[in-house]
């Protein structure tokens, strides 16, 4: 069985159109086959429209927010709710073309776990194309993963790759590095892309101040989650060396009769030391919680932790 995925936020003049597009390519996937629509809280008629193509096909399944939560917690709740053994997701927008869907599916056929789209050829405008050039370049800095494009919505995952993900914020964006530190195969097809026939973007430069936290959490996330000691004792350490330092300096100009009390340099060595092992016991203290506390479960098959309004179900 495949399952497919589809993030929908206030696309109702796609929706039709995305609607037919899809249900050409899908029983040339697999005849045995789920539609589940994520309606993340639409304040337009998105949902009306949902709402009448799960009446016409029973394979169509549809859940909506109350309230816009965003792409990583509607991922994550489509993923409970899929049943697959293979789960794709692509956006309703129609720059991804359905009738690609088949060349990743292949792949992830061969033994791949996530395969990705990637957009070679982008038909979007200079800014987005700018943009995200600069965040997969920052990606391929400070990560191992060679993805030429990390935030394509069009993905084919296996089963246990998409259960195993707990997305939330902006970890969407993430999704190929997140699987690949839980040790699954990501790889990559190059995709079709069209330009932009309905709606708005919902990213501009904003997206890119957006990304860099982002970045810096991911970092600490992937390496640093399970020791934490690991990073701030390191960062702690440094502090305390330049503080040590300083202090020792100063105390060998003292002795040697320079007044110290009312230079600025005095103060900063200070707190350096200070913060240095401010540092070091905050990751002391991490560490400790992390051993103590039991991992946390992933969301129990309920969602009770989304504040659904409507579920076909």
């Amino acid at each position: 069985m495949v399952s497919f995925v589809i993030p929908v936020y206030n696309e109702k003049e796609s929706i039709e159109s995305f609607y037919k597009e899809l249900i050409k390519v899908v029983p040339q996937i697999n005849k045995n086959y789920e539609i589940i629509f994520i309606d993340d809280g639409s304040t337009d008629d998105s949902l009306k429209l949902l709402k009448l193509i799960a009446t016409k096909n029973s394979h169509v399944r549809l859940y909506s927010f109350r309230r816009n939560l965003g792409k990583s917690e509607a991922l994550t709740y489509g993923f409970i709710k899929a049943k697959g053994d293979y789960i794709i997701t692509l956006d309703a927008d129609l720059q991804d073309k359905p009738s690609e869907i088949n060349k990743l599916y292949k792949k992830a056929k061969s033994g791949s776990d996530l395969v990705c789209g990637w957009r070679r050829f982008r038909q979007d405008k200079k800014k987005s194309i700018f943009i995200s050039k600069i965040f997969n370049s920052l990606m391929e800095i400070f990560f191992n993963l060679n993805i030429h494009d990390y935030n394509c919505g069009l993905k084919v995952y296996s089963k246990e790759a998409a259960k195993n993900l707990r997305l939330y914020g902006g970890l969407h964006r993430f999704i190929p590095l997140l699987v690949y530190q839980q040790g699954f195969n990501v790889d990559e097809v190059e995709v079709e892309h069209q330009k932009r026939k309905y709606g708005k973007s919902k990213y501009g430069f904003s997206k890119l101040w957006k990304d860099l936290p982002d970045i810096f959490s991911i970092l600490f996330i992937t390496k640093y989650r399970k020791r934490p000691l690991h990073f701030f004792g390191v960062a702690g350490g440094i502090f305390i060396l330049i503080g040590l330092i300083i202090l020792i300096d100063l105390t060998i100009q003292h002795f040697m009769g320079y007044a110290i009390s009312r230079r600025p340099i005095l103060f900063f060595g200070m707190v350096f030391v200070l913060a240095g092992f401010q540092l070091f016991f905050t990751g002391f203290l991490a560490d400790l919680m992390i051993n103590i506390a039991h991992e946390p479960q992933l969301l129990d098959e309920r969602g009770m932790h989304y504040p659904i309004k409507y579920s076909s179900d």
